[in-house]
């Protein structure tokens, strides 16, 4: 009988050996990808043309791979103060304080400004030179809505303070937009005459309409931010990017319209 139990007891030690150097291996496996996989860069919608040509140029230089998941900055805000996704947030005021505020910084770089620009059908044939002129009657106007949009509270606030507001959104009827890119398409498509939306975003349509140049009129500005987050798994890689953000960065979203 004490054959088969010296053996039973070889056996599992065998067995405990195998699952020791397995974990071990997968703890090394886990490490390595931890090192040496994707950064994850949280995007705000808003910023997606600038970022994929960040990422294109940073991993052409280092190597490093990257990728991006999407949404508005007030709902991916939620990921970067639960610590738990992202490695990287791009965004813009006043998400830095936010971030900050949840202890989830590491280091940020300020790489261009959001400001609102008035955009017009192309060639401008309602002849729209300013934002005065949005009260002119029969003109179909639309804006972001200032409930999910930090451009559309900067507008509010703007045709307020002119004492146009009321004439404005005559105008503007039921065409309060959530997302710039339907402001874009709602002029592509010669549906409204005018619009106010976020800069770059108008730069992405730009062979699709002209932009009216105004003076800047708003009480506040807002930056643009890469902010590298304090959770990450990859900090050195982290580093690297930010590095090559603050020599790239600026350039590149000035190439793509975030310039105040």
């Amino acid at each position: 009988m004490r054959y088969p139990l010296v053996f039973c007891v070889g056996a599992m030690l065998v067995v405990l050996a195998g699952c020791r150097q397995n974990q071990a291996d997968g703890d090394r496996m886990s490490s390595s990808r931890a090192d040496t996989g994707e950064l994850v860069i949280l995007v705000g919608n808003s910023f997606i043309p600038p970022t994929e040509q960040l990422l294109v140029e940073f991993t052409s230089k280092t190597g490093v791979q990257a990728t991006y998941t999407t949404g508005g900055s007030e709902d991916l805000l939620p990921h970067v103060k639960a610590q738990q996704r992202g490695d990287v947030f791009i965004t813009h005021d006043p998400y830095l304080d936010y971030t900050q505020e949840a202890g989830s910084y590491s280091d940020h770089v300020h790489v261009g400004f959001v400001a609102p620009v008035l955009a017009v059908q192309e060639g401008n044939p309602k002849d729209i030179k300013s934002i005065d002129d949005l009260t002119t009657p029969g003109l179909k106007i639309a804006l972001s809505n200032p409930k999910y949009s930090t451009c559309g509270e900067m507008v509010e606030a703007l045709l307020k303070k002119k004492g146009i507001y009321d004439a404005v959104m005559e105008n503007v009827e039921n065409r309060l937009t959530k997302g710039h890119s339907n402001l874009g398409n709602l002029l592509k498509a010669q549906t409204v005459d005018a619009v106010i939306m976020w800069n770059g975003v108008a730069n992405t349509f730009k062979d699709d309409l002209d932009i009216v140049k105004t003076p800047y009129e708003y009480d506040t500005e807002r930056r643009v931010h890469v902010i590298g987050l304090s959770h990450s798994k990859q900090p050195d890689n982290v580093r690297l990017f930010m590095e090559f953000v603050r020599q790239e960065g600026p350039r590149i979203f000035a190439q793509h319209g975030y310039v105040k």
